[in-house]
């Protein structure tokens, strides 16, 4: 049985889709006895939802007709995670799915209550979005993967490997995972008799066979790293750094490369996100000023070893010349040939 939040919500979906429900088939869809439906339906009068109630062999619950439903409830939390959810699906890679995300997000602000809703607007206005640069999915190809490994259901469809040879598959989906810009669906695959993950901007007319299949046991049991290992996608490391400077020098700086947080008035904190240790150590490079680490410890030695191999280059560079070392010669200046002659 669910709990009685999520059990109410789903009554509410109910009683909106369909406009007269008979108790006895309603608390059958909930899984609850007539008796809990009633204190549900109760609580839902006094959430504000006009639910009407009729007696006798053709009684049920219904909301009232053309009744406007009151503001939605959300505290603050929840609504700017809901914000924020639509501002990631607007940037998931799914075809359509960007302006459906902003009408989905539109029509929810709309039955806020106005503080709440004053808040979420003003998060949206603030907050700009990367486009993604990731491959683009067929909302379809999401949805009929989905629902398969939701169904366990054995799918069929054509895949388009690296090296761009065509084959088909029937696989048992088992979970979709969207890591590093990229959607992946993780299969058993009956061909191949292992585990696979297949991308699915190489997957292609996906179709479910209605065969059922019993779920296999994951090795490891992580779906997404599991993705991660066979993808070899690699981790993302989150760079925290201390600047002894003002905000405003590293923002001018690296601010397109990173979140800054003054802490003192000569002091702030950056925050980088990056596959590679690399570039944030030519970002912290490129500051000119003083700075600590505060993680990762893996940025400590790397930063360790670029100053070694900065330090032996000096070295090397101010040391006398090696006799033994063979004379580079000058690179050959170019003369341009003198005019030619013109004869009359």
């Amino acid at each position: 049985m669910a709990n009685t939040s999520s059990r109410t919500l789903t009554l509410l979906s109910l009683l909106q889709t369909h406009r007269h429900w008979p108790g006895a088939d309603l608390a059958d869809r909930l899984g609850v006895s007539e008796r809990t439906l009633r204190r549900d339906v109760d609580r839902l009068r006094e959430l504000g939802y006009p639910v009407r109630a009729s007696r006798g062999t053709d009684g049920g619950y219904q909301l009232e007709p053309g009744a406007v439903l009151p503001p939605l409830v959300l505290d603050d939390e929840e609504g700017v995670a809901l914000a924020v959810g639509m501002g990631d699906a607007a940037q998931s890679g799914i075809a359509g799915l960007e302006e459906a995300a902003v009408r989905a997000l539109t029509k929810v602000v709309q039955v806020l209550p106005p503080r709440l809703r004053a808040r979420v607007n003003a998060l949206r206005a603030m907050t700009v979005s990367a486009a993604s640069t990731g491959p683009v999915i067929p909302a379809e190809v999401l949805m009929l993967t989905a629902q398969s490994c939701r169904d366990q259901e054995r799918l069929r469809f054509h895949y388009t490997t690296r090296g761009g040879t065509q084959t088909e598959r029937e696989v048992e989906p088992h979970r979709l995972v969207a890591l590093a810009g990229r959607w992946y669906l993780l299969a058993y695959d009956l061909t191949r008799h292992d585990w696979r993950s297949f991308r699915l901007d190489r997957l292609a007319r996906p179709r479910s066979t209605g065969a059922p299949f019993l779920p296999r046991p994951l090795p490891g049991g992580d779906a997404a790293a599991f993705v991660r290992t066979a993808a070899q996608v690699p981790t993302a490391h989150t760079v925290v750094v201390l600047v002894h400077a003002p905000a405003e020098h590293v923002q001018r700086m690296v601010g397109q490369w990173g979140e800054i947080e003054p802490v003192a008035h000569h002091r702030c904190r950056l925050t980088m996100i990056s596959t590679s240790l690399d570039w944030p150590t030519q970002a912290l490079g490129n500051l000119g000023t003083e700075f600590e680490v505060l993680e990762p410890p893996e940025l400590v030695d790397h930063l360790r070893d670029w100053g070694t191999r900065f330090l032996n280059a000096v070295d090397r560079s101010a040391a006398p010349a090696d006799p033994t070392l063979p004379k580079v010669p000058p690179v050959p200046t170019q003369v341009d040939p003198p005019p030619r002659r013109v004869s009359g």
